[in-house]
């Protein structure tokens, strides 16, 4: 991987020392950026124009926040299975899907595809109750598509833990992680059906950690967080290394594209697994980039969630 270039490191923008900081999310009609913590049981909200940070507790590990079509509503991917939320209002409303197996296994990272049903893939729980680690291993993982209408499908079986699920520019392809076996495979996606084929290589072995989550540019580039890498590689649509950001703390765990252009790339980290002397460990940092990321998929609500919603 020599000489691929190297970006300017990546600055912390919010010290939150989150034990399993995860699941950025850039919120536009609020200019605010929405994160977990997986491990404490939170969402964290900062909004750029006010420079501090708002959190809620929930009685489960959070692993993902995603929008929706209503700019209100925000889906939440907690272990047992997703929610929506309102931020403004805290009401709270199951989404219908519970992930079979739960606690002995959780949810972990979650998307939007360009048809607006949830994707959210499994692994066994590395969890516990009172929020302490668990070892992370097995091959427990399952990924589920969750449709507006309801209609859960399985597609993908012995995942160690689930992570990137990022779709291409043209919607032609899908990108999807296994962290415990340090790679990425690219799929066909069909997006009059929703429906994955020809499972393929795309980015394995790289030697800089393992794969967490990831974002995609407006060229078709994958921003990849390698989780014990200290680093945000960005890979071609061939499966190459583009260039390395580098991340001022050992464990990137999720990025994502912000900002009024989509140029900055925000990203989230754990401090789980670091030593004392990396203080950064756990904060929310960011870059400012020339390159434009893609907006992030938003789910589709049935008109019946929204009614239950808001009526509390």
């Amino acid at each position: 991987m020599a000489g691929n270039p190297v970006l300017t490191q990546a600055q912390c923008l919010v010290p939150s020392g989150d034990r399993c900081g995860e699941g950025i999310l850039w919120h536009a009609p609020s200019e605010a950026i929405y994160w977990t913590d997986i491990n404490r049981f939170l969402v964290h909200r900062y909004i750029l124009s006010k420079r501090t940070v708002e959190s809620w507790f929930f009685d489960e590990p959070v692993t993902a926040v995603v929008e929706t079509r209503e700019d209100s509503i925000l889906l939440i991917v907690l272990g047992s299975g997703p929610i929506l939320w309102s931020p403004e209002t805290d009401r709270r409303k199951r989404l219908g899907f519970s992930l079979p197996g739960w606690p002995h296994v959780r949810l972990n990272d979650a998307a939007v595809d360009p048809r607006g049903s949830l994707w959210a893939g499994s692994m066994r729980n590395n969890v516990a109750p009172d929020g302490s680690s668990l070892e992370a291993c097995g091959t427990d993982g399952i990924l589920f598509r969750i449709d507006p209408d309801g209609v859960v499908r399985e597609y993908l079986r012995d995942i160690g833990i689930s992570n990137t699920l990022v779709w291409s520019p043209d919607h032609a392809t899908f990108y999807f992680a296994d962290s415990l076996r340090n790679r990425i495979r690219a799929y066909d996606f069909d997006i009059s059906s929703g429906e994955i084929a020809n499972e393929r290589e795309f980015f394995e072995g790289f030697s800089r950690g393992a794969p967490d989550g990831s974002a995609i540019d407006s060229e078709g580039f994958i921003w990849n967080c390698r989780y014990g890498g200290g680093c945000v590689v960005r890979i071609d649509p061939s499966g190459s290394v583009d260039r390395i950001l580098e991340v001022p703390t050992a464990n990137p765990t999720m990025c994502a594209f912000g900002g009024p252009e989509l140029k900055t790339l925000y990203i989230t980290t754990a401090g789980a697994d670091t030593g004392p002397g990396d203080r950064l460990a756990g904060g929310v940092f960011a870059a400012e980039l020339n390159i434009q990321g893609l907006a992030r998929n938003r789910f589709i609500l049935s008109e019946a969630n929204l009614s239950a919603l808001k009526a509390g």
